[in-house]
């Protein structure tokens, strides 16, 4: 499977922690936090799906409307370089 590497993913796990919904995704997302403290700590095939998937999702709300206040989106203003 092809995807986000371990690093790129315990980079995001704090964002994931905090738009986790209580019961399982929450409490997974707690249990991750918790084993990447033990030294040469690696996710197994299963937990790794799921955080992959659970990562993904933070980038997966585009259409949930515009990124932050008061940004329509397609009144963006691109600054030219020479």
């Amino acid at each position: 499977m092809s995807g986000r590497s371990v690093e790129e993913l315990l980079f995001h796990w704090r964002a994931v922690i905090g738009q986790a919904p209580e019961g399982f995704p929450r409490d997974f997302a707690l249990s991750i936090q918790r084993a990447r403290k033990r030294p040469a700590w690696q996710p197994t095939a299963k937990q790794l799906v799921i955080m992959q998937r659970m990562v993904g999702e933070l980038f997966t709300h585009a259409d949930d409307g515009p990124l932050f206040e008061g940004s329509g989106g397609d009144d963006v203003e691109l600054i030219e370089r020479d």
